[in-house]
């Protein structure tokens, strides 16, 4: 059946387990995240299409089914599955996506590495998630492609099928061209986005940055701009832009570039925040922490997170401040990442190693300085570990959203608590009650997270009030329909 919305994402809308020998997709356990959101927009068509793709040894004849039809709580969709061999897997994904397009997104030159890169087998991973678009769209469809591993199947598909809207959003951040032009592809990837009818991003800086790019490369121009609304100006963030452009025209086509800050579902997190449950699981931490106070951070295992850095200030803080001791705790929650990469591997060892000596230099019998967890904790546990906490340390060294800092504020039902943000976090242009600090900066780092711990309980709850408006008044009911309005699709206004 031919779909009126094909969206375009590397990983599968579900979890894939086996179960007494039966394939069973299990929903994904938090309802926070790019995939569920992206599944939401089921519920507005009559049938929808996900593009994705699945590894198999024996890509010509894999041993699953390339289309399986779903009809959940979502909607009623069909995932067409990519069948790649181990070795295209390798080089599409952990090579080009992480080793050289990932680093350069992030703004860390120094391991950006695009010797191994084959960019051919790149080129044909892209031109088949296209083909696999081109044959489930309908007539007129909107077809939705997220993030930089598909770069180029926008200009794939125009090629293919001129008749379709086709849109792109980028979850990463985006950076200037000076670092965006080490690719040397650069011009190809720039020139298939252009195909679009819309290019999305989280924050103003971001797509300032791609309209950037777009006029080092090629003669583009930029009919139309606006200033950026004020609750995306956050005074004293590294990341904060006034002025947008929103439109750009090249080659005689106009691309709309937009910008949507994506929230998370503050309903659900409200829920569960006041599920007894929850409530009592947060009061029995309180009650092991009994008056130390907690500090919480959630992230993943990469050099992005700025992991070490932040255990690296916790150390410096623990050995400035003998009162601090046996006083303060750091739940620090690094989700491991995939060791079989060289540069995650040494960050997860790094993390390990700090964390040891901290214990080591500040612990006793009676009390641990610091608590390392390196799995996923269920979310309705983390809520539970989110209400109970005095500070979040959410402090990446680059982040295109960080939706982590916003449930934290979500959960907060009973106003209190403080939250420490990287201003390089994307979140921080909404977040200006938040404590800002520069993880690059020893002396802010340092300072900041104890300006936290003393800040007294009117100013606590004075800057949650803020926060908590702002999350509340962009969750991600308010993200979905700015995305898809731009394409101005007449299915969606009747199916809404």
């Amino acid at each position: 059946m031919s779909s009126d919305l094909v969206i375009v994402y590397h990983r599968q809308p579900y979890e894939e387990v086996e179960e007494n020998g039966q394939t069973v997709f299990r929903e994904n356990k938090s309802p926070n995240g790019i995939v569920p959101t992206l599944k939401s927009f089921f519920g507005r068509v009559s049938h929808g299409s996900w593009i994705a793709w699945k590894q198999t040894e024996t890509p010509e004849t894999p041993e699953f089914d390339r289309k399986v039809e779903i009809s959940d709580d979502y909607g009623n969709y069909t995932v067409s599955r990519l069948p790649l061999a181990p070795d295209q897997v390798r080089e599409f994904y952990h090579v080009t996506s992480k080793e050289a397009f990932w680093p350069i997104l992030h703004g860390f030159k120094e391991r950006f590495n695009y010797d191994p890169v084959e960019w051919e087998n790149f080129r044909d991973v892209n031109r088949r998630f296209a083909e696999a678009a081109s044959e489930e769209a309908a007539e007129g469809a909107v077809v939705w492609i997220h993030d930089y591993n598909l770069w180029l199947v926008p200009g794939f598909l125009r090629a293919m099928r001129p008749d379709v809207k086709i849109a792109f959003f980028h979850h990463t951040p985006f950076p200037s061209a000076d670092i965006f032009n080490m690719l040397p592809w650069r011009k190809e990837i720039i020139g298939s986005l252009l195909a679009c009818d819309e290019v999305g991003f989280h924050i103003p800086r971001y797509a300032a940055n791609f309209v950037s790019v777009a006029r080092s490369l090629f003669d583009v121009d930029t009919p139309k701009r606006h200033a950026v609304p004020e609750a995306w100006i956050s005074e004293g963030t590294a990341l904060t832009e006034r002025v947008l452009p929103s439109m750009i025209t090249h080659d005689g086509r106009d691309v709309t570039v937009t910008v949507t800050p994506l929230g998370v579902d503050a309903a659900y997190i409200d829920a569960q925040a006041h599920a007894p449950a929850t409530q009592a699981r947060a009061a029995e931490i309180r009650a092991e922490m009994d008056e130390t106070r907690l500090l919480l951070s959630v992230g993943r295992t990469d050099y992005t997170k700025g992991g070490v850095q932040q255990l690296e200030s916790f150390e410096r803080v623990l050995e400035a401040r003998a009162d601090l001791r046996g006083k303060v705790q750091l739940m620090h929650v690094s989700v491991s990442a995939n060791r079989n990469m060289a540069a995650y591997e040494e960050i997860q060892n790094e993390i390990e190693q700090v964390a040891g000596r901290i214990n080591g230099r500040f612990g006793s019998l009676d009390w641990h300085p610091l608590v390392l967890v390196s799995r996923a904790i269920p979310f309705t546990d983390l809520v539970a570990y989110y209400r109970a906490a005095d500070v979040a340390w959410i402090t990446p060294l680059a982040d295109g959203m960080n939706l982590v800092c916003k449930e934290f504020i979500a959960s907060r039902i009973d106003g209190d608590g403080v939250l420490v943000l990287s201003e390089f976090a994307g979140a921080a242009v909404e977040l200006e009650d938040a404590i800002i600090t520069n993880p690059f900066s020893h002396k802010s780092m340092d300072l900041r997270i104890q300006e936290a711990l003393d800040m007294d309980a009117a100013e606590r709850k004075a800057r949650m009030a803020g926060l908590r408006a702002s999350v509340l008044g962009n969750t991600v009911q308010d993200w979905k329909p700015q995305i898809l309005a731009a394409l101005d699709k007449p299915v969606f206004d009747s199916a809404a």
